[in-house]
């Protein structure tokens, strides 16, 4: 299967399975990962989602060249259209998600990681929007999100270049949430996840939603927003038990509710 998934407690771990082409995002790797993200979503007990790739080179080398090289215009506008159905679901994803990169996060690989919430990078990790490369530029996203998560400045550098960005450097500006040797990184992901899952699954979901709208423009609806959810949070069972444990010097025992 091009896509792999387990259930570790409350935590899902996601992979990217086609190491022989460094875990390019086929049509095939798109349909499938939709299925994977509908089975999530309906599955309550996982309450956060990590997402790899398989192999020991790449996260995902981005979009599958092979199947591109000889679209027409409303080709490859279909197959970018694809593309961003699965990676706007992502970023929208009720959940917490992280990415652990493990290798070459590049094209549509890395646009898949920058609507990831929180990104997790092994040391070999590399980061880029090659797509000048190739006589293009990034169609999944990337002019967008690499802007928000880094500045214009840089995603217009990166993307001018199409150089790849080491771990390091992805870290300094806003990439990478953290950089870790690489044997240490699934154990690291899988540690973060464990304590976000252990957070009440209704608020965590509730600010993702209203952080995202952060750099879109609207401050003032934004706020508005999230008033509402903070006001929202107290008709929640979790609130309940949050501030109970609290208050009784104890810790809290949040069941998503």
């Amino acid at each position: 299967m091009p896509v792999d998934f387990e259930r570790q407690g409350p935590v899902g771990i996601l992979t990217l399975n086609r190491p022989e082409a460094l875990n390019a995002l086929s049509l095939e790797m798109l349909d499938q990962l939709d299925a994977v993200l509908d089975g999530v979503e309906r599955d309550t007990e996982v309450r956060a989602l990590i997402i790899t790739g398989a192999g020991e080179k790449a996260f995902s080398a981005g979009a599958d060249i092979g199947a591109m090289r000889e679209a027409t215009a409303l080709e490859a506008r279909a197959y970018a259209q694809r593309g961003h159905q699965v990676i706007n679901r992502v970023e929208s994803f009720p959940r917490p998600i992280i990415a652990a990169v493990n290798g070459y996060a590049l094209g549509g690989g890395c646009e898949f990681c920058l609507a990831c919430d929180i990104r997790l990078a092994s040391e070999r990790a590399s980061f880029g929007q090659p797509e000048v490369n190739l006589g293009i530029m990034p169609g999944w996203g990337g002019t967008q999100r690499l802007a928000r998560a880094t500045s214009p400045g840089i995603a217009k550098e990166l993307i001018f270049t199409g150089r790849m960005c080491p771990a390091a450097e992805a870290h300094a500006i806003g990439l990478a949430n953290h950089v870790y040797p690489h044997e240490e990184l699934m154990g690291k992901a899988v540690a973060l996840a464990e304590q976000i899952a252990t957070k009440p699954t209704w608020a965590i979901s509730a600010a993702k939603e209203v952080i995202s709208l952060a750099l879109e423009g609207d401050l003032r609806g934004h706020l508005a927003r999230e008033l509402d959810a903070f006001a929202l949070a107290f008709t929640t069972q979790d609130q309940r038990e949050g501030m109970a444990a609290f208050l009784e010097k104890r810790p809290a025992q949040f069941e998503g509710h």
